[in-house]
């Protein structure tokens, strides 16, 4: 069983566009990241003998067809099926997976909690390089590469407690830290007492629905319901600033496929699920905003406050 770390056990995606007007302050930095080739991923809890691996998958980036020792493959039919469903990598395959992902012994994973803003650092030397067979997998059929998730592992049996820790989370490799500290916060919801839904938001055949409203510093944060026959079709949210000035927008829809609304913070939701976050969250990059959506199929992705700067995908090797 595979478990992603979201205190719903949910992904969360945002299958949307966005577009601004103007644009947000960036937090400034010192650290030149490389936001060309930057990847972040998901944290997993992985049960195995009853207990619980901490793991982060690369597969969604490193998709080698050898990444299995072709010895194991070859030999599954004698392997019992508990055996198959893990294996550690051999020092050849450990460095053809850093390779493939650019990276080397001397780079470390940040793993950042953004819930308690806690930072932790390790250098990829003392993490073990693993793999995982996908849950999806039958008993009784042959497995190849493929079948398997490959990566670091972070923990290794673990009780359930250990949830909390990884279940707000995000991590990168690399050699520098990419996270802005003690920035993000999670939405916390209000009714719009302010008579908004024309003011900011037009366009939709669909019926008006509720209007919640949130702060953050400068910046005030609408979110529109829109209704069909009294269920809630697709949401639009409108970033104001301190000039009244519309800086962003963005419609959220669920897109098929089992997708669903999060439940809004402190108005669907108690105090312990945390769903919609938004602040500084990347060093030389715009505020962000994201858990809106949540999906069976996909991974979660992070918007920017800025039209100019692409969703980030968090990797979360979700297969079916």
């Amino acid at each position: 069983m595979i478990i992603g770390c979201k205190k719903d056990d949910r992904k969360q995606v945002s299958n949307s566009t966005g577009s601004s007007n103007d644009s947000v302050k960036t937090t400034k930095t010192t650290d030149d990241i490389d936001y060309n080739n930057f990847n972040i991923y998901n944290v997993s809890l992985v049960q195995r003998n009853e207990l619980m691996d901490v793991f982060i998958s690369v597969s969604d980036i490193y998709t080698d067809s050898l990444s299995i020792p072709s010895d194991f493959i070859k030999n599954q039919k004698n392997i019992p099926f508990e055996q198959l469903q893990y294996l550690e990598l051999d020092g050849e395959h450990r460095k053809k997976m850093l390779s493939g992902m650019h990276l080397t012994e001397n780079d470390s994973l940040y793993l950042f909690n953004y819930e308690f803003n806690k930072l932790q650092k390790t250098p990829l030397s003392k993490l073990k390089t693993v793999a995982y067979l996908t849950p999806y997998a039958p008993e009784g059929e042959e497995v190849d590469a493929g079948s398997y998730m490959i990566g670091f592992q972070i923990e290794t049996q673990k009780g359930m407690d250990i949830f909390d820790r990884y279940s707000n989370a995000v991590a990168y490799f690399g050699n520098k830290d990419p996270f802005v500290q003690n920035k993000i916060k999670p939405m916390q919801w209000e009714k719009s007492v302010t008579d908004v839904s024309k003011k900011y938001f037009s366009g939709s055949k669909l019926k008006y629905g509720k209007t919640y409203q949130f702060k953050y510093n400068d910046l005030t944060y609408y979110l529109q319901d829109f209704l069909e026959d009294d269920i809630v079709q697709e949401r639009k949210l409108a970033v104001i600033n301190n000039r009244q000035e519309k800086i962003f927008e963005k419609t959220i829809t669920t897109g098929g496929d089992g997708a669903e609304f999060t439940p809004l913070n402190g108005i669907e939701t108690d105090g312990p699920n945390k769903f919609q976050w938004t602040g500084d969250l990347f060093k030389g990059k715009p505020p962000v905003v994201f858990g809106f959506v949540s999906q069976s199929f996909g991974c979660p992705s992070i918007t920017f406050l800025d039209k100019r700067h692409k969703d980030i995908t968090i990797n979360c090797d979700n297969r079916h």
